[in-house]
């Protein structure tokens, strides 16, 4: 058995049979950091530059399916979107879906949506005069509190303390 190594996968081989691979994280984020599984944030969680898509990433999506899925999402993420829907639109399994959509993106294709429900949510209550519980219908959450807790969550304030400008000092 032979160990190869390049950037972001280690790779173990029999006789050229078949292979194990152990994945980093480093491959998933394209360099950067990400929310950890225990829920705490990384350094770069509600900012526009995770949304970015790592071209050609090896077990990624296309460069015309990434484009296809953007435009997709950027068209109706604020409402209620299934896995298989998102999958239909790449001509992907579910399950195959998202584990390119995570390479691709950096993030399961739910973290993405909850990003775009987010950024609007953001705009609308800074541009608006509209009622919270109005801007979470309209962002695409299910509820005023599923936005307040989804919101404190991860960008560190609630929709209140985001329109009045009392911001988190840890988050500015």
């Amino acid at each position: 058995m032979r160990a190869q190594c390049d950037r972001s996968r280690i790779v173990l081989r029999r006789n050229g049979e078949g292979s194990l691979g152990l994945s980093s994280a480093w491959e998933g984020s394209g360099g950067r950091k990400m929310r950890r599984d225990d829920g705490s944030p990384g350094s770069a969680i509600g900012a526009n530059s995770l949304r970015q898509p790592e071209p050609n990433v090896k077990g990624g999506l296309s460069v015309r399916s990434t484009r296809l899925v953007q435009e997709f999402l950027a068209g109706s993420f604020t409402r209620k979107l299934a896995l298989a829907e998102m999958a239909a639109v790449c001509g992907l399994s579910p399950y195959h879906f998202m584990r390119a959509f995570s390479r691709t993106f950096g993030m399961p294709p739910h973290q993405y949506v909850l990003d775009l429900r987010l950024d609007l949510a953001e705009r609308l209550l800074a541009d608006s005069r509209m009622t919270i519980a109005d801007i979470a219908h309209a962002s695409g959450f299910s509820s005023q509190s599923h936005f307040t807790t989804v919101m404190k969550k991860y960008r560190g304030v609630t929709p209140m303390q985001s329109r009045t400008g009392k911001l988190n000092p840890k988050v500015r």
